[in-house]
C-alpha cells in the first residue's frame, strides 16, 4: 500500500477487505484520479481469490498490498456476515469500471489491457462511444512474463488515469502490484472478464443476478470453461464453516 492501512479495513480469512459501498469507492477512486502519478491498486475480492491465494503467496501479497479491496460478490458478503458479523456492501469490478468512466467521461484517459487479441480494442471503442472517455492505449493479455516490462513501459508512456487489467485472477493483480512503480497509473483495477463485457463478446449477467450478487452462478452455468471453478466455491463454503466452528470454540 502507499500509506497506512485504510480506516475501517477488516481482515477476512487472512486477506484485507474494505467495507465500502460502490458510491463511496467511486468517490475515493475519484480522489485518487486527481493525484497524478501516485499509483493505487484495486482488488475486487471474490471466493475464488481467497482459495487461490491460499496456495499462491505472491497473489496473497499483491492482495494484501492493494490500496482498496472491495467485495465483488455475495460469497464475500456472506463470509463477512458469518465470520465478522458485518454487512459488507458490494462494489464489483464492472460497476467500478463503468462507474468511473460514466462519472469522468472525457476527463478520463483509460488503458485497456488484457483478454484475447482484438477484445481490448473493441472494449475501448465501445467505452469511448458510450462514456466519452479518452483511450490512452490497448494491449491484449496473451503475453509472457518475460514481456511484462515492455507492456508496463507501454502503459507508462501512454499516461493513463485508469488501467483496466483483465488477465485473470492472480496474473492481473500481481502484474498491477509488481509494476505499479513503473506504470505510475493513479488507479489500476484487476477486472477479469469486464473487457469481454464492454466489447460485447460476453454478456453482462442479468440484472436480477447482479442485484442479488449471484451473477457467478449464471456465468458458471452458462460457460463450460468455468465449470472447473465450482469446486473452489464449494471449498470456500467449507472453509468459512470450519472457521465459524473454530470461532465458536475460542
Amino acid at each position: 500500500m502507499t500509506g497506512e492501512p485504510r480506516s475501517g479495513r477488516v481482515q477476512l480469512l487472512g486477506l484485507p477487505l474494505d467495507p465500502v459501498s460502490l458510491e463511496a469507492a467511486l468517490d475515493l477512486l475519484g480522489d485518487w484520479l486527481a493525484q497524478p502519478r501516485a499509483p493505487h491498486t484495486v482488488v475486487t475480492l471474490n471466493p475464488e481469490f481467497i482459495m487461490q491465494g491460499r496456495s499462491d503467496e505472491t497473489f496473497t501479497s499483491a492482495m494484501q498490498r492493494a490500496d482498496l479491496v472491495t467485495a465483488d460478490g455475495v460469497g464475500i458478503v456472506w463470509a463477512a456476515r458469518q465470520l465478522l458479523g458485518l454487512e459488507v456492501p458490494r462494489a464489483p469490478g464492472f460497476d467500478l469500471s463503468a462507474g468511473l468512466m460514466q462519472r469522468h467521461g472525457a476527463n478520463l484517459r483509460v488503458f485497456f489491457l488484457g483478454a484475447r487479441p482484438g477484445v481490448a480494442e473493441a472494449a475501448a471503442q465501445q467505452a469511448a462511444a458510450r462514456y466519452g472517455i479518452v483511450v490512452a492505449g490497448t494491449h491484449h493479455g496473451y503475453f509472457d512474463i518475460s514481456e511484462d516490462v515492455r507492456v508496463a513501459e507501454l502503459v507508462r508512456d501512454s499516461r493513463p488515469d485508469l488501467l483496466l487489467t483483465a488477465m485473470g485472477a492472480a496474473r492481473q493483480e500481481i502484474f498491477n502490484e509488481y509494476w505499479r512503480g513503473v506504470m505510475n497509473v493513479p488507479v489500476m483495477i484487476g477486472v477479469g472478464g469486464v473487457l469481454d463485457v464492454l466489447s460485447g463478446t460476453a454478456n453482462l449477467a442479468p440484472a436480477w443476478t447482479r442485484r442479488m450478487g449471484v451473477e457467478w452462478v449464471w456465468r458458471v452455468a452458462g460457460d463450460r470453461s468455468r465449470w472447473n471453478r465450482a469446486p473452489r466455491l464449494a471449498q470456500f463454503v467449507q472453509l468459512v464453516r470450519r472457521e465459524k466452528r473454530l470461532q465458536g470454540r475460542s
